[in-house]
């Protein structure tokens, strides 16, 4: 297949599939930090403490680690179109539950299930993705990906905020709003992936034969040979290379997890504004997030760079939210931590163009899973440290220090991860030591 044949495929699948994945996870993203927002009104209801309100933003992580790879795992037995779909469903069901809630013990119980449905469900799209890009193509598409996510606090913040204003309305709590009306599009949309989303190019009626073959050879010309489970989880686990991008992950997710789960939270405390001003502020750090994830991405794969696209913005990110917490000006304040989000964002599509040059097949889904269920500690854990160091101190400045330690640290690390994967292309499994 030609270079052009293989352009005007990828053009026709970014054109179909990635709005479509863009929105999924716009919906997951929705329901999975929507809390941050609920916050604002349910943590006074519920009579939830900074330190309890951690508990229950970090139990959604605790499922979704114990379930992930299994999930990912059941996704290549089941094909993605059904998975992803029984995620979904799953996942708006409890989400809406949420509503439901009326003490902090049931609050946690929710959560934890809230985290066993939606298990599986960020690996699998990047599996799924990197059936249908090579790997030429993938730092784009999966900064598409991950604009869904950042959009969903762009849209999903002032949403939300909307909804807390409607207290009162039938007798509900704004807070209750959020979680049943926001966990809906799920529920629909779990039906909609199963006519919308072909399995992979073989599947997709809308491509030519041509394109097809085509698009199905030049992924797989890069993919490893084809591993048994079994394989595929040993080799994972045994390959330094995977538990170090691990622990890039981990570390970058101290910015991407910590800062999304209380942005609503600090923003409050920096602006002393209304629920409804606190959470259009909110979402502007990821309208930053959007744009920087954009034109990193692209930029890595105009010139198949990876290395400081991916190290250098976690980089500057940590040093930003230094810069923020010694800042004596609110609005300085504020612009720094706009500018972190973002550049702490902007690594996002590179990290997983990196890690799937390096593994494919199986083992990629294996890989992907583990990767993604270690930096979910960060989420487990971080939540209640970040809310009892608030009630603590009264105020952020130590866990944002502590965040951006991890993003500098996290910035160094990637840099020498993404120039260690390209000198070890091709791979036939895992398994290749350092």
């Amino acid at each position: 297949m030609t270079a052009y044949n293989t352009s005007d495929a990828i053009r026709r699948v970014n054109r179909r599939i990635l709005p479509f994945v863009m929105l999924l996870y716009l919906v997951a993203y929705i329901d999975r930090s929507n809390i941050s927002v609920a916050a604002l009104g349910m943590n006074a209801e519920l009579q939830l403490t900074e330190r309890m309100y951690g508990i229950a933003a970090g139990l959604f992580f605790a499922t979704y680690i114990v379930f992930e790879i299994p999930s990912n795992i059941a996704l290549t037995r089941f094909g993605a179109r059904r998975w992803i779909a029984r995620i979904m469903v799953t996942w708006g069901i409890i989400a809406a539950g949420m509503a439901l809630v009326t003490s902090a013990y049931q609050l946690y119980g929710m959560r934890l299930l809230l985290g066993a449905a939606e298990a599986g469900f960020t690996p699998g799209i990047i599996y799924y993705l990197a059936r249908w890009y090579p790997s030429r193509d993938r730092a784009h598409a999966m900064s598409f990906f991950y604009i869904g996510a950042a959009l969903a606090s762009v849209i999903g913040l002032p949403l939300s905020g909307l909804l807390l204003n409607a207290h009162g309305v039938l007798g509900v709590s704004g807070w209750r709003w959020v979680f049943l009306i926001e966990g809906v599009p799920a529920i629909l949309l779990g039906f909609l992936v199963l006519r919308f989303l072909p399995d992979r190019p073989a599947d997709a009626r809308w491509l030519t034969p041509e394109q097809q073959s085509g698009l199905e050879q030049a992924i797989q010309s890069e993919q490893a040979a084809v591993v048994s489970h079994k394989t595929a989880w040993v080799a994972a686990f045994a390959d330094m290379h995977i538990w170090l991008l691990a622990v890039f992950w981990l570390l970058q997710a101290f910015g991407t997890i910590g800062l999304t789960l209380f942005m609503p939270l600090i923003v409050k405390d920096l602006s002393g504004s209304n629920n409804l001003i606190v959470s259009l502020l909110s979402a502007v750090p990821f309208v930053a997030a959007c744009i920087f994830m954009f034109l990193n991405g692209r930029h890595s794969d105009a010139t198949g760079e990876r290395a400081l696209h991916l190290g250098l913005p976690l980089v500057a990110s940590g040093v930003a939210i230094i810069a923020a917490v010694f800042s004596g000006d609110i609005y300085v304040r504020y612009a720094l931590l706009v500018l972190s989000v973002g550049l702490n964002w902007a690594v996002i599509p590179i990290f997983w163009a990196v890690t799937t040059e390096y593994v494919s097949g199986v083992a990629a889904a294996v890989s992907i899973a583990l990767i993604n269920a270690l930096a979910n500690v960060a989420g487990l854990a971080l939540p209640p440290v970040i809310g009892s160091i608030r009630q603590a101190t009264g105020n952020y400045n130590i866990a944002l220090g502590l965040v951006a330690a991890a993003l500098v640290i996290g910035g160094i690390l990637g840099i020498a991860l993404a120039r260690r994967a390209r000198s070890n292309l091709p791979l036939p499994i895992l398994g290749k030591q350092f």
